[in-house]
């Protein structure tokens, strides 16, 4: 009989060819009402295959740690998560943009995030911004990574209390390999995306502009400005009386910086 090599919860393993995704499930763990093959639930029976990757969980039982990481990404594509978690993005502002992305970056298994913000929760953040009431009056940094660890606690999360302008930028992202250009303010977007582009020309940088108000989900796009800078928005929508910043759209506009943070880590470029 041929061995299979696979991988049961992240760890590799050999079965005999042959063996099924369900009956692997009663010798490994019987109890398990969901089967995860290769990143997809399946309800099913089907053969495995030579690195094959499958996941089993039971609802409702708190894993131990050891087995946390591996069903966290057990619904990632093959092989995503080695190339996710060696990645160390930085986020310019947490608020609406930066602290969804940052969250988002989170449930995916990102290897490290530096978190770069000078401000306080308030009760007007949370329209749009991924705090709760109890962070009211907190540091956004240790709230969101207090957020975090409860998301994901496997997230390296390093937090920088500054206010971020073009005397600190360059010191602040050197190490990371993807910045994401999370501010209000236009002056320091352009300041962060200027010295991105001439003084951090190793890093990307993954901006955004235009996502204010209620109107079209459809107008707010992903371009590459060009080589390692992408912008995000509809490059009309900005906040101003009578035209707010709300959940939906900015949202919108922060899952897409985050999908482009993904899709670089994946050599997926943009065109």
């Amino acid at each position: 009989m041929v061995d299979l090599k696979i991988y049961v919860n992240e760890k590799e393993m050999s079965v005999n060819e042959g063996i099924t995704s369900f009956s692997l499930r009663d010798l490994i763990k019987k109890e398990a009402d969901v089967v995860v093959l290769n990143g997809f639930i399946i309800k099913e029976d089907v053969p495995l295959k030579e690195n094959d990757r499958v996941v089993f969980i039971t609802k409702g039982a708190v894993p131990d740690r050891e087995e946390l990481e591996s069903l966290l990404v057990s619904r990632h594509t093959p092989r995503v998560h080695e190339r996710v978690e060696k990645a160390c993005i930085g986020i310019a502002g947490l608020g609406g943009l930066g602290s969804n992305v940052a969250v988002a970056l989170a449930r995916i298994g990102i290897g490290k995030l530096v978190l770069v913000d000078y401000d306080l929760v308030e009760p007007s953040n949370l329209n749009r911004q991924h705090y709760f009431l109890k962070h009211i009056g907190m540091k956004k940094t240790r709230a969101l990574k207090e957020i975090i660890s409860e998301i994901n606690p496997f997230v390296e999360v390093e937090i920088r209390d500054i206010y971020l302008d073009k005397t600190n930028m360059e010191e602040s992202f050197k190490d990371v390999d993807i910045i994401v250009e999370a501010f209000d303010n236009p002056i320091c977007k352009a300041e962060l995306v200027n010295i991105a582009l001439s003084k951090l020309t190793s890093k990307y940088i993954v901006a955004a502009s235009g996502m204010a108000g209620h109107f079209s989900n459809n107008t707010i796009k992903t371009k590459k400005i060009r080589d390692k800078f992408y912008l995000i928005g509809d490059d009309i929508s900005e906040a101003k009386p009578g035209c707010g910043l709300m959940a939906p759209r900015v949202s919108i506009a922060a899952s897409h910086q985050a999908n482009t943070v993904l899709r670089i880590i994946l050599d997926e470029y943009e065109t």
